[in-house]
């Protein structure tokens, strides 16, 4: 029987729903809702200098199935990174990313030598000998955790910068059951040591034939492949405007548009960020309106460079910046170091913008170019003026899963009513294979039955 689906939000967790309603029903009608340019989200893939770049989300977590999975039912190219790693950046001075830790946090043999002094150090080797108190179903932030059984100074050097460029956070804003689900499981089976949880973390990662197998993934030729991809598989219409308004009636669902254009469906799925979603759902789910308003939101900006072909570039991924450091940026990434590609240029990307910071709404364009050029004079001593860039601003995109998080999406789902779904990475997890499981999730949720995952 045909029915009609509504996305709001033309995300990836969005688009992922509509193509999933589209399986599970071909003769459906499926409009997708989404005021934007382009549709795609954070997933916006620009030509600079000539050469493809993602501006938004870059990259994705390999191991992760969902996005693998999905290119290959798509046909899609997936490649890996050269295996290149980071540095960061600490007292100003550049240190490898440590070895043998998860999320900054060591585990045994961890050698954070040179990026901590020598008193932290034994604090991190004398941990396994001291008494653990956990509390099962425990959910502190990174920073208590972390900051109990190793000291501050691998919480702000080691785990903070990796936190700083996932969620535009810090130990302080993220909950571990968010951060690192398997570690807070490991502590819940009764780990003696923060440290044996790690390692016992790290020993039960899967195992491939690959010899070096690459950490992140990306799509061939940008995520724009994948959004265009996922958009004529859907053929559903695009309907390029906002929604104010969405009343239940009967059985259906109206939507009211930014034009005060009215419209009907059986089912929606929201697919916008948690502030969007809080007043949309103010008037007919208030217990889940509130719940989406608990979770607090961080902007960031992105500003992508073209450097002239040859320009003297670590051999290294990128630079994360340790809490208080005299740079701007938060994140480095070497593009063209940690893709392999670039052609005659050399492209990078810096990434500034934290939690309770205006910058990314309020530093113009000019500044942040100048900033980033500050910051790679001191850093490498480049003095090389860019071929091409671009600043991509990204307003109250990334939420913060704070302490008890799981259980806040929880009620807010629970108490949503029936033909009603939410999906988005504000629920499940930062990243674009959570974000491609929460769209499969809603549009099984509004569908009911059996839909691939």
């Amino acid at each position: 029987m045909s029915k009609t689906y509504y996305v709001v939000g033309g995300g990836i967790s969005g688009l992922v729903a509509a193509y999933r309603l589209r399986q599970a029903n071909p003769a459906a009608h499926i409009t997708v809702f989404d005021p934007a340019d382009r549709l795609g989200g954070v997933l916006r893939t620009e030509r600079l200098a000539g050469q493809s770049m993602d501006v938004g989300a870059e990259a994705f977590v390999a191991r992760r199935p969902e996005v693998t999975s999905l290119l290959q039912e798509l046909g899609l190219r997936q490649i890996g990174t050269t295996g290149v790693r980071p540095l960061i950046c600490s007292g100003g001075r550049l240190h490898p990313m440590p070895d043998g830790t998860m999320q900054g946090i060591p585990g045994p043999g961890a050698n954070l030598r040179g990026l901590v002094d020598d008193a932290t150090l034994a604090q991190i080797a004398s941990e396994p000998t001291r008494p653990l108190h956990w509390q099962l179903d425990a959910d502190p932030n990174v920073a208590q955790l972390v900051g109990d059984r190793f000291g501050t100074q691998v919480v702000t050097r080691s785990v903070d910068p990796l936190l700083a460029g996932v969620y535009a956070g810090s130990a302080k804003t993220i909950g571990i059951r968010s951060a690192i689900p398997a570690l807070a499981a490991a502590l819940d089976r009764g780990a003696p040591s923060l440290t044996a949880a790690v390692a016992s973390v790290l020993s039960a990662a899967p195992q491939t034939s690959t010899p070096s197998p690459s950490v992140f993934g990306a799509v061939d030729g940008g995520y724009t492949v994948l959004v265009d991809e996922l958009v004529r598989r859907t053929g559903a219409q695009w309907a390029q405007v906002g929604i104010e308004g969405l009343t239940p009636v009967g059985r259906a669902w109206q939507l009211r548009d930014d034009e005060g254009k009215y419209w009907s469906a059986d089912a929606v799925v929201l697919a916008l960020p948690a502030p969007r979603v809080a007043k949309l759902l103010a008037d007919i789910a208030p217990s889940s309106a509130a719940m989406a308003r608990l979770i607090p939101v961080a902007s960031a900006a992105v500003v992508a460079l073209a450097l002239p072909g040859g320009t003297p570039l670590p051999q290294q991924s990128g630079v994360l910046m340790a809490a208080g450091e005299a740079l701007h940026a938060k994140a480095i990434t070497l593009t063209s170091r940690k893709w392999g590609r670039g052609g005659n240029v050399e492209l990078l990307r810096l990434s500034f913008g934290r939690f309770g910071d205006d910058l990314a709404r309020n530093v113009g364009d000019d500044r942040l170019l100048a900033w980033s050029l500050e910051d790679l004079r001191t850093l490498f001593g480049i003095t090389a003026e860019p071929v091409d860039y671009l600043v991509q601003r990204w307003i109250d995109a990334m939420p913060q899963y704070g302490p008890g998080h799981l259980e806040l999406v929880d009620e807010l789902r629970a108490g949503l009513p029936a033909g009603l779904a939410v999906a988005g990475g504000y629920l499940d997890g930062i990243g674009v294979p959570a974000c491609v499981a929460s769209g499969t999730r809603a549009a099984h949720e509004v569908v009911g039955g059996s839909l691939p995952r």
